[in-house]
């Protein structure tokens, strides 16, 4: 639609919006149901039946019952520590801190600098780019995304969540630094405004292999089993509040008639980028390689975030009297501990 000046340069564009929705619709009813809800109701039969259509078959290192009970052990742990669901829940005690957790790093997905990618095409043409060059590096910025993306799948089953995050956090604010820097050359530098479009083109590279998609993983193993789904709302809602602010006062910044920062830009998102690292380094824990049921016991120990990879749990130093009524299920966890 680049070239077109009539009505449906956005028409076109917006109509395409509704194809959407069918195929997620069939998406989610073929989806199997949750297997910590099902245990949370009790269907713990149907929760191994979920787990399976959630596994490689034949999977040797794979025990469904012991699965489904190391669940039910988890999920009575939290019941044990706090028997409320409630959004208050989410904000009390030890759920506090998981759920300060979950909110800023979605919120940091906003935070780190991706304004300059939304506003991508109109950010190349203030930094000095032609419309159709600009237009053309909005297209590779996508294209980028999704190899990022597809890469951080291998990366995420190497490296650490809190190893990524960091390091993505880091990267992020010296190429925004460097946006800045390099923005105070003369506006008839065209070499410099190709610099700053290729900048943001690995700027979106190392975003959409670090922060974009580690975000969702941490924020579905940060909350405990029970506050998960409250505290993804209550994370999601400071997201969107963040994207709205941003949505504000991007345009200002890029803007030749209101401030007029255009590529200068960057120096204020990388501020705003090392705070985020700053909060990152003494916050953000490594869940990698814990159970659900191990994460609430650090969190309820109140491990340092820091510490979180090295520090040893026992999930079975107290008994549960839930298990009275279930000796196969007791015989299982003793066997597994």
């Amino acid at each position: 639609m680049l070239s077109r000046s009539d009505e449906w340069s956005y028409r076109i564009p917006f109509a395409l919006q509704w194809m959407w929705p069918v195929p997620i619709a069939v998406g989610v009813f073929l989806a199997p149901e949750s297997p910590w809800w099902l245990v949370r109701k009790g269907r713990n039969e149907e929760a191994g039946k979920s787990l399976l259509r959630l596994t490689r078959k034949n999977d040797p290192n794979f025990n469904v019952e012991r699965t489904v009970a190391m669940m039910i052990h988890t999920n009575e742990m939290e019941k044990n520590v706090s028997q409320g669901t409630s959004y208050l829940d989410c904000f009390r005690g030890t759920n506090l801190r998981r759920t300060e957790i979950s909110c800023l790093v979605w919120a940091i997905q906003v935070l780190c600098g991706t304004g300059l990618m939304t506003y991508s095409t109109y950010f190349y043409k203030q930094a000095g780019l032609p419309t159709k060059q600009s237009f053309n590096l909005t297209l590779a910025q996508y294209g980028l995304g999704i190899i990022g993306t597809l890469g951080s799948w291998f990366l995420l089953t190497r490296f650490g969540r809190r190893t990524m995050y960091l390091g993505g956090l880091v990267i992020l604010d010296i190429l925004l630094m460097a946006i800045g820097f390099i923005s105070i050359a003369p506006a008839s530098n065209s070499r410099a405004s190709w610099a700053i479009g290729s900048l943001l083109l690995v700027f979106i590279f190392v975003y959409d292999t670090t922060i974009g998609p580690v975000t969702y993983s941490l924020v579905s193993e940060i909350p405990s089993t029970r506050l998960r789904s409250k505290a993804i709302v209550c994370a999601r809602n400071l997201y969107i509040f963040c994207s709205i602010i941003n949505g504000v006062i991007t345009p200002y910044m890029l803007n030749p008639t209101a401030w007029n920062w255009r590529a200068k830009t960057g120096f204020f998102w990388a501020g705003s980028c090392s705070l985020c690292l700053v909060w990152a380094y003494f916050r953000l824990p490594e869940p990698k390689g814990r159970t659900y049921g191990e994460i609430d016991d650090l969190f309820e120990r109140r491990i340092p975030a820091r510490k979180f990879k090295e520090t040893k749990t026992n999930l079975f130093e107290g008994p549960i009297d839930v298990y009275d009524e279930d000796k196969a299920t007791v015989e299982m966890l003793e066997t597994t501990s």
